[in-house]
């Protein structure tokens, strides 16, 4: 099978966040079994140019027809670590991807809807004809309607569409302005309610909401996430348009690569092991101690590692840490925050437990230090308020580090509590609670640490439960391959 993945991101030529990694996953397991995978990217000023092998131009005149005239483009084709990516530079006054960072600016959707429009238009001039277009979240969106509406009259009518949600909050809603760009000509057809007419807006347009419509099949990253899409306040508006496609609707857990998160093979740790080796470990964690400048003592390390956000259960990450100290752990950090308001506040906690030989917060991304941290943690906190899917919990299980999760998205789906869970006691594999006050978390860790403490045997066994599971994407690689077979025949 022949699939074009258009995207915003794909790790590690260009990530933000999570969306990244699972363009980059997916393509590569679907391209070992057998099926030709490219990748359709944004050429941003600021991607990692490092992580791309033979840059070179292969198509200088690439003209995409935009408001009332045409934008030439410049298509760039390299290898990221083996999979074939296409990157599209538009050369106008806008500069839309010459702007040092991915997202934020005021115009973003039309710069991406631009970028939406010119991938089509390569892929209709350079003559390829993919058997299935995979487009992801609102950056996105907009290909599906483009696709039935427009490219299916000019040679792309055997082209069928997935459509990925990975995060239901962002939507790309907007104005007018994005149809007459495309050339969506009819407004009065797309503002109807049935197509891209927000809900909540008369005036504007949903891209999300017109992907879900005119896509042959859309899916999101957790079935517990698509669940909450459907049935609670976590579709942001959008759960009506699911309830009336829901037959073309489903979750997919995403996976993880093991090839970059596995202690047995990692060089990022010190010393490598695996679920026969565990004993291992533990010199992992004296590396972290070591590296963080903690205490070395008979204590577990609790650590979270990721954004700081609201999404994230920020007001939860902080109590957190001192009720690990308060419990006679210690606790590591590893994350900032795109609010200047949480960044202050951590920053300010950093300075109040500067001195405390128990605790450490580096408030910035080290992806080298993270993989020390899920190996020298005993456990790891994933509070979130709301999570699409999660990849945390999984890595952390990886590293027979101990999750302790809020019960959403695919928290839920991955991650079952030693006590709680109905499943055999050799399935569980972590702690979950559900509520979103301190109480709730302390519960948790407070069974976490005292098993740790306590019962030491069955702590290792709990080690070993999460580290047996296998969220690869062995798994999803299946299932999607089965969505693309599946419309590819209707």
């Amino acid at each position: 099978m022949f699939i074009v993945m258009i995207a915003s991101e794909c790790a590690p030529v260009a990530k933000v966040g999570g969306l990244a990694d699972v363009v980059f996953g997916l393509s590569r397991e679907l391209e070992i079994r057998g099926n030709a995978i490219e990748i359709i990217l944004p050429k941003y000023d600021n991607m990692r140019y490092d992580q791309i092998w033979g840059l070179q131009p292969t198509h200088y005149d690439l003209s995409v027809p935009w408001f009332d005239g045409a934008i030439n483009c410049t298509v760039w084709f390299g290898m990221v670590h083996g999979r074939k990516c296409f990157f599209i530079e538009p050369h106008s006054a806008d500069n839309y991807f010459n702007r040092g960072t991915y997202y934020g600016a005021n115009d973003d959707t039309l710069r991406f809807a631009f970028f939406s429009k010119a991938a089509l238009e390569f892929i209709l001039k350079s003559g390829k004809r993919p058997d299935i277009i995979h487009c992801h979240d609102w950056e996105t969106a907009i290909i599906p309607t483009l696709l039935f509406e427009v490219y299916k009259y000019h040679g792309l009518d055997h082209q069928r569409v997935c459509y990925t949600i990975h995060n239901i909050k962002h939507q790309g809603i907007c104005g007018a302005d994005v149809l007459e760009a495309t050339g969506l000509k009819r407004p009065e057809y797309y503002f109807h309610k049935d197509r891209l007419g927000d809900d909540f807006n008369p005036t504007a347009i949903n891209l999300m909401k017109g992907a879900i419509v005119f896509s042959n099949f859309v899916t999101t990253v957790s079935p517990q996430y698509a669940w909450e899409t459907r049935f609670t306040d976590q579709a942001y508006g959008l759960g009506h348009t699911l309830h009336v496609h829901q037959y073309k609707y489903t979750g997919v857990l995403n996976g993880v690569d093991y090839d970059i998160w596995n202690p047995d093979i990692d060089p990022h740790i010190p010393v490598n092991y695996n679920q026969l080796t565990i004993e291992k470990k533990a010199a992992n964690k004296s590396a972290l101690r070591d590296r963080l400048w903690l205490r070395k003592d008979y204590k577990p390390i609790i650590s979270y590692v990721g954004r700081l956000d609201a999404q994230k259960g920020v007001h939860l990450i902080r109590h957190a840490i001192f009720y690990a100290l308060e419990q006679g752990a210690q606790f590591v950090l590893l994350g900032s925050s795109p609010d200047a308001s949480i960044n202050a506040d951590f920053w300010q906690l950093k300075h109040h437990l500067n001195d405390n030989p128990d605790a450490h917060l580096e408030l910035s991304f080290d992806e080298e230090l993270s993989h020390l941290i899920y190996a020298g943690s005993d456990m790891m906190i994933v509070p979130s308020m709301f999570e699409p899917c999660g990849l945390t919990q999984m890595i952390a299980l990886k590293y027979g580090t101990v999750p302790i999760v809020r019960g959403v998205g695919g928290l839920v789906d991955t991650v079952f509590d030693r006590d709680y869970s109905n499943k055999p006691i050799y399935d569980r594999n972590g702690y979950v609670f559900h509520q979103t006050d301190h109480a709730a978390l302390e519960s948790a860790m407070r069974r976490a640490i005292g098993l740790w403490r306590d019962f030491p045997g069955e702590f290792y066994k709990l080690i070993v439960n999460g580290m047996k599971y296998d969220y690869s994407w062995n798994h999803s690689g299946d299932k999607y391959l089965e969505i693309y077979e599946y419309i590819r025949h209707k």
